[in-house]
């Protein structure tokens, strides 16, 4: 093992001998790019070899035999590479490394989509791979390998998806789109899940005009139609008609509001000098210990508060069956469902891909870029979220004849 890590030392030292000047390594036409162009020469030599049956200068029977070399542009990751591709006299040789027509090695096509799913526009990637790479790219070639991805959304968001999801959070994010000529706003709809592993899992992406308590029946439907049968919890913020939508489709799931929305939707009402001290009082309601605790402190609030601002405690009474679905549960699952922040980091992920983006052209490449995006997000979700194991068990305690045998 230690003669073969020498001998490749020895091998790099003598490659790299009288390279002075970092352009010599990692130039266009550097040691980096020759090694790459002869690794690829060689190993098409040796597919050729594979089919014809003989290695070069070697005398045989058969008929076929070598025919020269056809000159050929490939596209990296990281350059382009002109290449000598050999031929045999019948034309039968299929080369696999790089397939005839082919004009992009692997590598290349995942830069460009890295590229894009961190919010770069077309000619934004074609002027980076240009700068960079000193490569000459089209906007159509970008395009054209974005577009690909078209067919593994489609078959993502058709995917079965699991029976029971103890918790599911559900919103929103608006972009602009010319796909009718004129801007206009569009809803892209998110459903993220808990599954029973304590695991995220993004489960969909639709679009829509606005967002409405109509679509997002289509949505839970849709769910329901991949497989969903039941979940325990569903966060939402505060949206008109959207807990009963959600219980039409799921009637035994508990809808709760998310209390971050609720209190920064009640601080608006309060100027910027009394903020702190209603944020505390209102933070009495959501922190109690009990319901009837909750109770006591949203009328202490209504006394103390009512007067100066009298749209807040009515606002909290009329939602408060569903903001108080927290009480019905140990503080180890009250700190994962009394507020949307799961969901809300992606919406914040996605807005900072998108910050330098204006209107995209169709409704179609805001699928492709919230898709790779939101992928991109996902690869972080490596644990459960924390504390997972004691609420499952709570949830057991609580729910043990709704979890799937």
């Amino acid at each position: 093992m230690i003669s073969k890590e020498k001998s490749r030392d020895e091998l790099i030292d003598q490659l790299l001998a009288g390279c002075d000047d970092p352009k010599e390594i990692l130039g266009k036409k550097g040691l980096l790019h020759q090694l790459q162009k002869k690794l690829v020469e060689r190993a098409l030599e040796a597919e050729l070899e594979h089919h014809l049956g003989y290695a070069p200068h070697e005398r045989t029977s058969t008929a076929n035999a070598r025919n020269g070399r056809t000159k050929k542009t490939v596209k990296t990751g990281t350059s382009e590479l002109e290449i000598e591709v050999p031929r045999d006299r019948e034309g039968s040789f299929e080369p696999q490394l790089v397939k005839k027509r082919q004009r992009r090695l692997e590598g290349f096509d995942e830069q460009v989509l890295a590229f894009y799913a961190r919010g770069m526009s077309t000619r934004e990637i074609q002027a980076q791979l240009e700068e960079i790479y000193d490569i000459e790219v089209s906007p159509t070639l970008i395009s054209n390998v974005t577009h690909a991805v078209l067919d593994e959304v489609r078959a993502w968001q058709s995917r079965p998806l699991s029976p029971v999801y103890p918790i599911l959070y559900f919103d929103a994010i608006f972009v602009k789109s010319r796909q009718e000529g004129p801007v206009k706003n569009k809803a892209v709809y998110l459903a993220l899940g808990v599954n029973l592993e304590g695991e995220k899992e993004l489960l969909g992406l639709w679009m829509s005009e606005s967002e409405g308590s109509s679509f997002w029946l289509t949505v839970f439907n849709e769910l329901k139609n991949r497989g969903v049968e039941d979940c325990f919890v569903a966060c939402v913020d505060g949206l008109k008609g959207l807990p009963k939508a959600i219980e039409t489709v799921f009637p035994k799931a508990q809808v709760q509001l998310c209390i971050v929305h609720k209190v920064r939707n009640s601080l608006k009402y309060v100027p910027w000098k009394k903020r702190k001290a209603v944020a505390k009082d209102l933070r009495a309601i959501y922190g109690a210990a009990t319901l009837a605790e909750a109770e006591g402190a949203l009328e202490r609030f209504s006394e103390h508060w009512d007067e100066k601002y009298p749209a807040i405690s009515p606002s909290w009474r009329s939602d408060w069956e569903r903001l108080t679905v927290i009480f019905d549960y140990p503080p180890v699952i009250r700190k994962v469902i009394y507020t949307t922040n799961a969901i809300e980091s992606l919406n914040y992920s996605m807005r900072k891909v998108l910050k330098n983006r204006g209107a995209f052209p169709s409704d179609e490449s805001i699928m492709k870029i919230f898709y790779l995006a939101l992928n991109n997000v996902a690869k972080k979700w490596t644990m459960p979220i924390r504390d997972w194991r004691p609420a499952l068990n709570q949830f057991v305690m609580i729910y043990g004849d709704r979890f799937p045998q």
